[in-house]
């Protein structure tokens, strides 16, 4: 077509083509880009509640000796520091953080070297050593679950302060909330100080569990949150710790502890259900196993590309978790990859992130 064609072709569009012409143009790059950032903006923030399993560093600023802010901790971690971390690098939550667009980690609270601008998209108030049961925490003077969330309403004042309350507002409840906590109760409290087994039978001790953890979020969604992910527990019982202190079968997981997990899962699964219908208005309640793919990991390691299973990399890979840890971190192992656990209690990175591959294909796909 010559220039004049061109001219003529143009002139003889009318300004309603053109305009139809403009908005199909821009509704084919608005469809493509969303294509290509489809959970751009839906969770603008992941907060975190809970204890060791997801504790970034809060314990680095409280007087406990519970903490993983030295050597071997962290080794593996972006540039090699031992934040607070009980692992040798990132964390479930970490991991799910990079999965929703957001930070490839999630600060401590209590760090204040982040600014509440940097907190904005993402907070972590986890502490590690505590549990639901406020006598858990104090067994190692570590951070109670109510106080937790009395952090959590303060960095609310804060965001309002910097961000402004319309903005606050949306982060607050377009925000996904993790729980991970609850193994502390059983594996510190409840069958290794005599109180509670004292007064209550595992059934009856697992009833009180789940009315606090129901409780914490009843609180967490009053302060705005509208998107949960509670987490169960894991198979405590095949810990390294538990395995060297099974005095029926040393080196062997403790089956009893196991199937208490499985009963006080099978309860919180039920009372997060239960929530998620009574709250409404938008509200979502999920359930997160994270004892299946643990489970089958220690029972099938080689599947998996692992190596050892019943002992951590840390030390003798026994008994040794925190401090001791610390002390015995010239016998650390040279690939934590190969290592389901890092110390005694806590996992590699490694297993973290296949659990957290997991929950992102099993649990996050209903918020994104």
């Amino acid at each position: 077509m010559s220039s004049h064609g061109v001219q003529r072709h143009y002139r003889k569009m009318s300004s309603h083509g053109v305009q139809r012409w403009a908005l199909t143009t821009c509704l084919i790059y608005l469809l493509l880009s969303s294509s290509c950032t489809a959970t751009a903006g839906k969770v603008p923030a992941i907060i975190v509640f809970g204890d060791s399993t997801v504790d970034a560093g809060n314990n680095n600023y409280i007087p406990t000796i519970a903490r993983g802010n030295f050597p071997p901790y962290g080794r593996d971690f972006d540039g090699g520091v031992p934040t607070g971390r009980f692992s040798n690098g990132r964390l479930v939550t970490d991991f799910l953080s990079e999965a929703l667009g957001l930070g490839s980690s999630v600060p401590a609270y209590l760090d204040g070297s982040y600014t509440i601008d940097q907190l904005a998209t993402g907070v972590n108030f986890a502490s590690g050593g505590t549990g639901m049961d406020a006598l858990t925490a104090k067994v190692a003077s570590v951070i109670t679950l109510s106080q937790q969330l009395e952090y959590f309403n303060e960095y609310k004042e804060r965001l309002k302060l910097a961000k402004g309350d319309a903005v606050a507002d949306e982060i607050i409840s377009e925000a996904l909330y993790v729980f991970s906590i609850g193994t502390n109760d059983f594996m510190v409290n409840y069958f290794f100080m005599p109180l509670r087994a004292a007064e209550y039978t595992p059934e009856e001790y697992i009833s009180y569990l789940v009315g606090l953890a129901e409780a914490a979020v009843r609180d967490v969604h009053e302060l705005g949150a509208r998107k949960i992910m509670f987490g169960g527990i894991p198979p405590f019982g095949c810990v390294p710790a538990m395995r060297t202190m099974n005095h029926d079968a040393p080196g062997e997981c403790n089956e009893e502890y196991n199937r208490v997990a499985l009963m006080y899962n099978a309860e919180i699964r039920a009372a997060m259900g239960r929530l998620g219908g009574e709250f409404g208005g938008g509200a979502r309640v999920v359930y997160a196993d994270v004892y299946d793919v643990p489970y089958d990991i220690i029972a099938n390691p080689s599947a998996y590309g692992f190596e050892e299973v019943a002992q951590g990399c840390c030390g003798t890979g026994a008994i040794e978790t925190s401090v001791l840890c610390g002390m015995d971190a010239a016998f650390t192992c040279q690939d934590a990859d190969k290592y389901v656990f890092f110390d005694s209690v806590h996992s590699s990175q490694r297993t973290y992130k296949i659990l957290a591959d997991d929950l992102i294909r099993n649990s996050l796909q209903v918020f994104m």
